[in-house]
């Protein structure tokens, strides 16, 4: 009798035991903080195309904690709100210069894909730059242990660079 009741015990502890592990997945939503930023020169369009990668629910966490309201970017109530607030929050962390001189990002529009999403805007009449400037703060207010990913494609030219909190800026000379 003794033995069944510790094999009952064992079975109960191993199942709760099972239940917690497994339930803390959904607590750890991913084990590394990346956002990507892909800069490519359109040499027809004479433009500069900017791809900003950020995890989903960080992004949607980060804009709650700004906007103190609730944030759904995959299906929005207000599509025009949430795309004002998602341009507005890049543009305020995302700076970027031709030879010292600020450009205006023009925001183009945003897409989910698996558990990130794509944010893209343009910079029009880019015409050959002796350097680009990339000053990136994305989601080091949410996340301090964030790392931004910079890659650059200029005509036949391909670089990158991590630019890890607190550091913010990345310079590309041709």
């Amino acid at each position: 009798m003794l033995l069944l009741k510790n094999t009952q015990t064992v079975k109960w502890v191993f199942l709760i035991f099972v239940i917690l592990v497994t339930s803390s997945f959904h607590v750890l939503r991913h084990p590394f903080y990346i956002s990507v930023i892909d800069l490519k020169h359109d040499v027809k369009q004479q433009s500069l195309n900017i791809s900003v990668r950020l995890f989903t629910n960080d992004l949607e966490d980060a804009l709650r904690k700004k906007t103190k309201k609730p944030v759904d970017i995959l299906n929005p109530k207000n599509k025009e709100y949430t795309d004002s607030i998602v341009c507005n929050y890049i543009l305020n962390r995302l700076i970027i210069q031709f030879n010292s001189k600020n450009q205006k990002l023009k925001f183009i529009g945003y897409e989910k894909e698996e558990e990130s999403i794509w944010v893209y805007f343009e910079i029009p009449k880019c015409l050959n730059p002796k350097k680009i400037s990339v000053e990136t703060k994305l989601l080091y207010d949410y996340l301090p242990q964030e790392v931004n990913i910079v890659h650059l494609e200029f005509n036949t030219i391909k670089k990158s660079s991590k630019v890890t909190n607190p550091e913010s800026r990345v310079e590309y000379d041709f």
